[in-house]
């Protein structure tokens, strides 16, 4: 049973949990920009259809030949082959669409599917590039696009959530847990070891970090808005002050392009919701990296 008084300071400090805002050529608005932390591994690179192929010159040609072509110049044929199109999924279509956001021409996902918007932007980076435009992405138009663009890092791919979920911490491993993992930005919820259910989810900015360690859910809110901030926290499960895991509905329109004031934001409500009816009070959460 938690004081009245202290109830009342839960409260207030609950309300200090909103989200903050993160700080080429293209389409139209800037895309965000994702600054990864410092040792984070590269996406590894994917086998086949030239993905992740650096160029040799700044037209994303190598060197001449006595022959008169550069070589590895692409004939017909080749610049023909379509490596991409709409309906495709997978790794390299997040690559794809993730250097699509570098130079502002996708500001949705990366996903992992081609899809109508992908099309689009495809479709607009070869007009401008001089392509045919057919929305289908071809050898000719990655390696211009490769040409232009870095290699994305862990963080780009998986900017909506997606990214698969590292090994459970051992405090994870008995009892009822929100086991919430920041090196792979996931939440699991376990139940004596077993793994229900994964959820992506983002933190608070270095200036309002989440803190970690274990801790116990000791408030839930269905319908919680802050206080301080006037903004929603939909399905609260507040565990440390002020901080909950909660439904973040920027999350779900932004992916990691913002941060909270150190809650733990869930992105997908349908998910969060189903999650908010098993948990109960006194149910462990444990924050690690």
């Amino acid at each position: 049973m938690v004081a009245p008084a202290t109830v009342t300071a839960v409260i207030t400090g609950a309300a200090g949990c909103t989200v903050q805002p993160a700080d080429g050529e293209g389409g139209g608005r800037s895309p965000v920009r994702i600054e990864l932390p410092s040792g984070t591994p590269s996406a590894p690179r994917a086998s086949g259809g030239g993905v992740g192929a650096q160029p040799g010159g700044p037209d994303g040609t190598p060197g001449g030949t006595p022959g008169g072509r550069p070589a590895g110049t692409p004939g017909a044929a080749e610049r023909a082959r379509v490596l991409w199109s709409r309906g495709d999924s997978g790794r390299d279509v997040r690559e794809l669409q993730a250097r699509l956001r570098q130079v502002a021409w996708l500001f949705h996902g990366p996903t992992g599917l081609y899809d109508e918007p992908t099309e689009k932007a495809v479709r607009g980076f070869q007009g401008r590039r001089g392509l045919p435009p057919t929305g289908r992405t071809d050898s000719a138009t990655w390696r211009r696009l490769v040409a232009m663009t870095r290699e994305p890092g862990t963080w780009e791919l998986y900017l909506m959530g997606g990214q698969p979920a590292d090994d459970p911490d051992p405090r994870c491993r008995s009892g009822r847990v929100l086991c919430i993992s920041k090196s792979s930005r996931t939440l699991r919820w376990m139940i004596g070891g077993r793994t229900v259910t994964t959820l992506p989810v983002r933190f608070g900015s270095e200036y309002t970090p989440t803190r970690e360690g274990v801790f116990r859910v000791y408030w839930k809110s269905r319908d919680h808005v802050s206080t301080l901030y006037d903004s929603p926290m939909p399905y609260a499960m507040f565990f440390s002050g002020g901080q909950a895991v909660h439904y973040s509905p920027d999350f779900a329109a932004r992916g990691y392009g913002g941060t909270s004031h150190g809650c733990v934001n869930v992105r997908d409500e349908r998910a969060i919701a189903a999650l908010y009816e098993q948990v109960r009070d006194g149910d462990k959460v444990v924050v690690h990296w």
